[in-house]
């Protein structure tokens, strides 16, 4: 029995196709606690995308399965919200028609004209976007656009927020200002969010655990890192902290170690196939 608000439960997932057999994920356990913020990390390739489309109810797992406050994810829902690496806007709706559609898809018979106008006025204001209303999504920069796309997200009040390297796309200062937004937005909503990303420095400053993969095919959990990190925290305090950079070295030496045996067993299989093809040339 799990214990979590959201629970993957023995999770595999495999495809098939003209290549045959392929099983990316195998046996994936994971319990989240509510409110609680955890990174998923690994070399690409090695199922982060898919365990989080399994969650988004996107894809639906081979076996095993996903729970989400008590009840079984089986389809996408507004429970679970997504932000995409790419905004993912629509170019035609301004940035206010881009989080009015959200909200009067999921608000549109329980609240009136006026509450779903206040509701996402509110959620844009939480990303510092009021200013940008009447602006087509061309019209902004990349980062007012994941703003945006963070702000629609929020407007469903969804019970598990996705984060698919929201900030993948951006600038380094771009990067580490909309990082400030979301860690502030997270604190005072409480925010169950399950984000993945590749960079180490993000993972251990926006989260209380972090779930570090096994290379693929099959992979699976190898590691989860707690954060003993005291909120809010400041970046700038943290590089110098014994405990941030305890965890960064660990995440650093999971990656690292793994890369590692990864291509010592390639270089093994690449010695066996010159082997081979030497002796089928001397026979």
């Amino acid at each position: 029995m799990s214990n979590g608000y959201l629970s993957l439960s023995q999770v595999d997932m495999t495809f098939t196709g003209a290549s045959g057999i392929n099983q990316v994920l195998r046996n994936i356990n994971l319990d989240v606690a509510r409110g609680e913020y955890i990174s998923l990390i690994g070399h690409s390739g090695c199922g982060k995308s898919t365990v989080l489309n399994i969650v988004a109810g996107l894809l639906r797992a081979s076996s095993g399965g996903v729970i989400v406050d008590n009840r079984e994810v089986d389809a996408p829902g507004p429970d679970r919200a997504v932000v995409f690496q790419n905004h993912s806007l629509l170019p035609w709706l301004t940035v206010y028609q881009n989080v009015e559609i959200a909200v009067e898809k999921i608000f549109g018979r329980t609240r009136t004209a006026a509450e779903r106008r206040e509701w996402v006025l509110h959620n844009l204001a939480m990303v510092n976007m009021t200013h940008a209303l009447d602006r087509l999504p061309s019209e902004i920069s990349g980062g007012m656009k994941q703003r945006v796309g963070i702000a629609r997200a929020l407007s469903m009040e969804p019970k598990v927020l996705l984060l698919d390297e929201p900030f993948g796309a951006l600038d380094a200062l771009t990067r580490a200002h909309l990082q400030d937004e979301v860690i502030r937005i997270q604190s005072e909503l409480g925010n169950t969010v399950l984000m993945i990303t590749h960079d180490v420095d993000e993972a251990v400053l926006m989260s209380d655990r972090v779930v570090m993969m096994t290379n693929g095919p099959s992979a699976t959990i190898g590691q989860i890192l707690p954060v003993p990190l005291e909120r809010p925290r400041n970046r700038i305090a943290l590089a110098e902290d014994k405990v941030y950079n305890h965890c960064r070295q660990e995440i650093l030496t999971f990656l690292y170690e793994k890369q590692r045996k990864v291509e010592t067993i390639h270089a093994g299989r690449s010695m066996k196939s010159l082997a081979k093809a030497d002796v089928a040339l001397r026979a």
